[in-house]
């Protein structure tokens, strides 16, 4: 029985001949190997998760009023949202950019560590898990479109808004969890369901 490979540059599916693939559609080198993926996944999901740290701690925003300077962390953001009744917003905020960067890490360790360990378990589909991960991922940045937005559309002379480092921080976050979802090979959840066959 032929098995099948699938690009990973243009997903065209080709036929394993166990000699040097070359893809039938883009004719670009398939390679077998999938430990670099492994690796590479695990080093920017490593990245994002320390630098969800200072995007949580250091302040997202800066604001300048009459000389008096005062700054936000996400958290603080949530709270003052909160307290003014914007609870809509508040909580969209809350949960795009705490709860679902959070959300993305244990997807994409989970997806990792039962490929590694070659668990399959028939209750979970761990491709609606990876296609979850890829959807959710641009959400997170709510925050910082709400900075730069703002920063954008204030232009008073007694008001100032500038982004703070949380911002970076942030941005940096997201695009390393957008990596570590990318360079993730499905062909490693296919290999723990065929050695279950």
């Amino acid at each position: 029985m032929s098995k099948y490979i699938r690009c990973p540059i243009c997903e065209a599916v080709n036929e394993d001949t166990k000699k040097e693939i070359i893809c039938r559609r883009c004719h670009q080198k398939i390679y077998k190997e999938k430990g670099y993926s492994y690796q590479a996944t695990w080093a920017y999901l490593i990245t994002a998760i320390i630098l969800y740290f200072p995007a949580n701690l250091y302040p997202m925003l800066s604001t300048r009023t009459l000389g008096e300077k005062t700054t936000s962390t996400i958290i603080g953001g949530v709270i003052s949202l909160w307290e003014h009744g914007s609870y809509p917003i508040a909580l969209i905020i809350l949960f795009a950019s705490v709860f679902v960067p959070i959300l993305k890490f244990i997807l994409i360790a989970f997806l990792l560590i039962s490929s590694k360990l070659r668990k399959h378990n028939q209750d979970i589909d761990k491709h609606k898990l990876f296609f979850i991960t890829e959807i959710i991922g641009p959400w997170s940045m709510i925050d910082v479109f709400v900075v730069a937005i703002l920063a954008a559309l204030v232009h008073l002379s007694i008001v100032s808004i500038e982004p703070g480092p949380a911002a970076s921080a942030f941005a940096l976050m997201v695009f390393f969890t957008l990596l570590a979802a990318i360079s993730f090979d499905t062909r490693l959840i296919w290999e723990g369901k065929d050695e279950r066959r």
